[in-house]
């Protein structure tokens, strides 16, 4: 059976890289985060990869003494240590990592630059993309979003820790409603919080789909890339309604 992407995005949140201990990373969470990459990469995906920074830094939210420009760099370096380190995990599973920065530090990152990543990427590396966009003001969402498009990904997938899209937290409401099927008008219309609205609206914009997934679900992304129904999807409003 053909795989459902060539090519992906992954969105993975710097918190959960920390597992249970809610800061830091935990060994054995990025261990088994890199086992998932590396089953992907061996099925025959090419994946590209955007990690928060929120376990080493929330941004401007965490002190009332730090400017936001300067939160927003602080968060931005963060993105780097998380990248460095699931290189890192990568290699030791003999799966090849490029790490690309849009923050200058060449001794460390190679620069973001769109056409060497997907050369990467068709040479069967994986891309982890740090340093968000190099600008304050924008999340690791929208910068996954922005490199999704630039590398030509057919799919933005952001890894969680629920199932899908719900209209409330279905860790806290037990009447939570699930969500398989979504257009974006829809998510920002209800405010569903799947990923920043610049984000979402870059991926509308362009037609790039989003699917929202839990990474901690056994094989959920393998299973996803093998065409199961697995999470949620956000679709453009055509193609949702046919």
């Amino acid at each position: 059976m053909p795989l459902l992407y060539r090519r992906i995005l992954l969105k993975l949140s710097g918190e959960a890289l920390a597992g249970g201990r809610g800061w830091g990373i935990d060994e054995a969470t990025l261990k088994g985060f890199a086992t998932t990459v590396k089953n992907v990469v061996n099925g025959g995906t090419q994946v590209g990869l955007v990690i928060g920074g929120g376990n080493f830094f929330r941004g401007v939210s965490a002190s009332s003494v730090i400017d936001r420009v300067s939160a927003d760099h602080m968060g931005m370096l963060a993105t780097v240590m998380n990248a460095l380190a699931f290189k890192g995990a990568l290699m030791s599973h003999g799966v090849q990592c490029r790490v690309m920065s849009a923050i200058p530090m060449a001794t460390i990152a190679e620069p973001m630059v769109s056409q060497q990543a997907i050369r990467h990427l068709e040479d069967g590396a994986v891309v982890v993309f740090a340093g968000g966009t190099g600008n304050p003001f924008f999340t690791t969402d929208t910068n996954a979003a922005l490199r999704a498009l630039e590398t030509g990904a057919d799919v933005l997938i952001k890894a969680t820790k629920v199932n899908g899209i719900y209209d409330k937290d279905p860790v806290k409401h037990g009447d939570a409603r699930f969500f398989p099927e979504l257009d974006f008008d829809t998510v920002l219309s209800l405010n569903l919080g799947v990923m920043d609205a610049t984000a979402v609206s870059l991926c509308r914009e362009h037609g790039l789909e989003l699917r929202v997934i839990n990474i901690f679900e056994q094989d959920g992304l393998a299973r996803l890339l093998n065409g199961e129904a697995v999470g949620s999807v956000v679709r453009a409003r055509r193609l949702v309604n046919g």
